[in-house]
């Protein structure tokens, strides 16, 4: 089965270049498509402090995709895991979750800090985040990925 997504936006500004690390830096806004979209799409999205964002990660090669295992950042003393392990960018559908914060609304512009997309990248759907659907109970994970993620925010 085969599902065709159209953007609903991009993301404008911000970092140009896809590297890994220092995204709490970036400033960026999100400009909604304006032939699809009237500004009551976003109509008390403002009483929100952050976003969950869906985009496409568009600059990886398709023939790029991993669906195996590797070594996250092919860094060798991290152990092999599957793609499914961790969330890199070339994976089977190419898709990039984020929560940013949301600075302000203008008109159908969203100006955002935090999300880890670069410029240019087709934004799939924007959620407010709500604590609620934040994780229950306790959180576990490998030390290899707080290893990974120690400079992603920062």
């Amino acid at each position: 089965m085969t599902y065709a997504l159209v953007p609903v936006g991009a993301v404008r500004g911000g970092r140009a270049e896809v590297r890994d690390d220092d995204w709490d830096a970036e400033r960026a806004t999100i400009v909604l498509d304006a032939a699809r979209f009237e500004e009551d799409a976003v109509a008390g999205l403002d009483a929100f402090s952050h976003l969950e964002v869906v985009y496409l990660f568009d600059r990886v090669d398709p023939d790029a995709v991993e669906t195996g295992s590797r070594h996250p950042r092919g860094n060798a003393d991290w152990p092999r895991v599957g793609i499914f392990a961790q969330r890199a960018k070339d994976r089977p559908n190419r898709l990039g979750v984020s929560r940013c914060v949301l600075e302000r609304v203008e008109g159908l512009t969203l100006h955002v800090w935090g999300l880890d997309a670069v410029d240019g990248t087709p934004v799939l759907d924007i959620k407010p985040y709500m604590s609620e659907f934040g994780p229950r109970g306790d959180v576990r994970q490998p030390a290899w990925s707080r290893e990974l993620m120690a400079g992603y925010w920062a």
